[in-house]
């Protein structure tokens, strides 16, 4: 993430050391919904600390004697950290939630609903993060400056796998080259769903860091694709200065591309920018096709509120904050703290 421009680029950071221990980096997933108390799906939130959403998963489904595959949940969750997050299982009896329990893991409430849990039925999460030897007037300072700026909603790095290998993989899939890694995500549903998003995050970053090298990143130009931040609804702008005024008080966003061959198309100068983009980077939008379902495109809010407190305690400070699904903390950090070294990747 150090060629992704900074909005408190004009202020220090706070220094420090992110995540010296799992309890220092918390996160709490907030439900789309709560289970309803009667159905055939088991809900059960629980806390794992050191272990990734998909052990969790694989332990619990077993444990309950179901298939890996017909467990639900919502987004993945930090490994080398304390999490809480709802799952679901396929199962008729309701267990003893203290028998689930295991190392670094437990079960905080039990629950019934009609539906399986699927990816993004969650609202949002909560973070808070210590950030041990970092000098918390400074952050203080940060938080401010992104309260009345906004926060850029970049993809964090841990979208991209180790190198960037991951968007490589998914540009493979649309237009070669054809190379083993590129060959083996076709064949794995996962992966290739996994390298397209990566390929189409890589380009909205893109498309958002171009935006505030340009000064736009809160501005409304003609033709951009809108996003109501509070119920997600998109409309395409046709005034800028009534737009604009919206966009600055967090009524609205632009919402930038994630391309693909179905996505919302804008117009006059918002689509002259996203043609450009597309030209640098040497692939059209029909190009998307070939990703199929995994690649139809979609909108994400490029500038989003931010409320960050700051804390202060007795080796550093506390950040504590709430970002929509989809979000990434490390982006916070990243203004906060700035230096990418003293910031680890998270799942967000």
């Amino acid at each position: 993430m150090t060629d992704l421009p900074l909005v408190t680029a004009d202020l220090p950071g706070s220094g420090g050391t992110v995540r010296a221990t799992p309890e220092d980096f918390r996160v709490d997933e907030v439900p789309a919904y709560l289970p309803g108390g009667a159905g055939p799906h088991l809900y059960l939130r629980v806390e794992k600390r050191g272990r990734t959403t998909r052990d969790v998963v694989r332990a619990l489904a077993s444990a309950l004697g179901v298939p890996e595959r017909d467990a639900g949940f919502a987004g993945m969750k930090d490994k080398d950290a304390v999490t809480t997050q709802w799952l679901s299982f396929p199962v008729a009896r309701d267990p003893e939630p203290a028998a689930l329990a295991g190392p670094g893991l437990r079960v905080l409430e039990a629950s019934r609903h009609v539906n399986k849990l699927r990816t993004g039925h969650v609202r949002a999460n909560v973070f808070s993060i210590a950030v041990r030897g970092g000098d918390a007037a400074r952050a203080r300072a940060a938080a401010a400056a992104l309260a009345l700026r906004g926060l850029p909603n970049f993809f964090g790095p841990q979208r991209f796998g180790t190198e960037g290998r991951n968007a490589e993989v998914g540009r493979g899939l649309l237009v070669g080259p054809e190379t083993p890694e590129v060959r083996r995500a076709a064949r794995d549903r996962f992966l290739r769903r996994l390298s397209l998003s990566a390929y189409q995050a890589l380009l909205f970053n893109r498309w958002l860091a171009e935006r505030m090298a340009d000064g736009l990143f809160a501005a409304a130009l003609r033709g951009d694709v809108m996003k109501k931040l509070d119920t997600g609804g998109l409309f395409d702008c046709e005034d800028p200065a009534v737009d604009g005024a919206r966009v600055a008080a967090f009524e609205i966003s632009p919402a930038g591309p994630m391309f693909g061959h179905k996505l919302r198309g804008a117009g006059h100068e918002a689509l002259a920018r996203e043609e450009r983009l597309l030209a640098a980077a040497g692939i059209r939008l029909a190009d998307f096709a070939r990703g199929g379902g995994e690649a139809e495109g979609t909108r994400r809010a490029a500038r989003l509120r931010a409320a960050v407190v700051v804390e202060d305690e007795a080796d550093g400070y506390r950040a504590r904050f709430e970002l929509p699904k989809g979000s990434y903390a490390t982006v916070v950090l990243r203004e906060l703290v700035k230096g990418d070294a003293a910031v680890p990747e998270d799942e967000g």
